[in-house]
């Protein structure tokens, strides 16, 4: 494997850490900018919007840059976007460079994968990508506790501080052994969009977004659950993040393996089934530290169990653009994001942190409705995939 690979994969790692490396710091940016837990919230949430809708715009418009020049000026980009969080005086500031580093950022994991494409062996692709891939799933689920621990010792600006010094080391890397890559043309936004005609499709997508939206309802205020809940102390509160972090890792490789024995229908419906049910224990069971660990473990693994499964239904129902399939669907992830903890600071806002969980609960119901709809559709991706290419001649 190209060790350039690696570089680009740690690059993700590091952009992908910033979108919820503030979960579990979330009490103390309310405490120092004087705003509430709910209002912090929204800084994961326009993170997430901005996120979602930046990568295919931003795409297109920089369809003719050389991508070595691009993916280093995109870089610096989401370095002045960590340096304005860091240093911002109040909540507007640092909303500002949330948004700026979400643009920057998304932009970064497309051109990553882009590039891993660009530069191995064709027999060699699939892995590159997805070990692209593996640094921003690493990413979402350690960036908390790295966020939490950080945050805790140093305050709640010195991960952000730490974030833009590894990407300055990212750039001087990639500047000195990344070659020069010529641009190709992007996929115009209207011709990604038409695949989501197909209701099979479309199902499938929104059922990657309410598991993300019910997942994030209470994983984006997980840190005022468990105080709120277990009563932990903070080294308690990243000890428990810690476990969550590596059983989600854990759970990526099970899910993988459920999905090549199972097949991938049986997969998804499974791991979803499970996921609402764990979500709707977790509250009747924080009386109890030890048994609160172990149904923790088993939610940890199955949020994550279900991204192997979800990836390669895509590709056996729309194979010929699955790589569009694959773009939307990290989309539906990140607007789950948002929305998941939107919702979640208005549950907070209105009732209490201890309903987190429920809610979180009836969006992954809504999830299990939307990929029992896709898998029960005809195949009719075929029609998909020649209005796809109708409209691209």
């Amino acid at each position: 494997m190209n060790a350039n690979i690696l570089i680009l994969a740690i690059a993700s790692f590091v952009v992908g850490t910033v979108e919820l490396i503030i979960g579990g710091i979330l009490d103390l940016i309310a405490d120092d900018l004087r705003i509430s837990i709910s209002h912090a919230g929204w800084l994961i949430t326009v993170f997430s919007i901005a996120f979602a809708v930046s990568a295919p715009v931003l795409l297109a418009v920089t369809a003719r840059v050389e991508r070595k020049t691009l993916y280093l000026w995109t870089l610096f980009v989401f370095f002045l976007g960590n340096v304005v969080s860091g240093f911002s005086p109040s909540y507007p500031v640092l909303m500002m460079g949330r948004v700026l580093s979400a643009a920057s950022g998304s932009l970064i994991i497309v051109l990553s994968i882009t590039i891993a494409s660009a530069i191995v062996k064709e027999e060699y692709r699939a892995r590159a990508i997805g070990l692209i891939f593996m640094g921003v799933s690493g990413s979402l689920v350690l960036g908390v506790p790295l966020g939490l621990l950080i945050g805790n010792i140093l305050g709640w600006r010195a991960p952000f501080l730490l974030i833009a010094v590894l990407t300055l080391i990212s750039i001087i890397i990639i500047y000195a052994l990344l070659s020069r890559i010529p641009a190709k043309p992007a996929i115009p936004l209207r011709r990604q969009l038409m695949s989501l005609k197909n209701p099979k499709i479309m199902s499938a997508q929104l059922t990657t977004m309410f598991m993300r939206t019910g997942h994030l309802t209470l994983y984006a205020y997980f840190t005022p659950f468990l105080k709120t809940t277990l009563h932990v102390t903070s080294n308690g509160v990243s000890f428990i993040y810690f476990v969550f972090g590596i059983a989600a890792v854990l759970g990526g490789g099970v899910g993988g393996w459920a999905a090549d024995k199972w097949g991938s229908v049986k997969s998804i419906l499974l791991t979803i089934t499970l996921f609402a049910i764990v979500m709707f224990l977790i509250p009747a069971v924080t009386f109890s530290l030890y048994l609160f660990l172990a149904v923790m473990i088993v939610w940890s693994m199955l949020s994550w169990a279900i991204t192997p499964a979800q990836q390669n239904y895509l590709i056996e129902t729309a194979p010929e653009s699955y790589e569009i399939q694959q773009s939307l669907n990290t989309s539906a992830l990140h607007v789950g994001i948002a929305l998941g903890s939107a919702a979640g600071g208005v549950v907070i806002e209105k009732a209490s942190v201890l309903y987190n969980a429920w809610v979180g609960g009836c969006f992954v119901l809504i999830a299990l409705l939307c990929a029992v709809v896709s898998v029960t559709r005809p195949a009719g991706a075929k029609l998909v995939e020649a209005s796809i290419k109708k409209e691209s001649a």
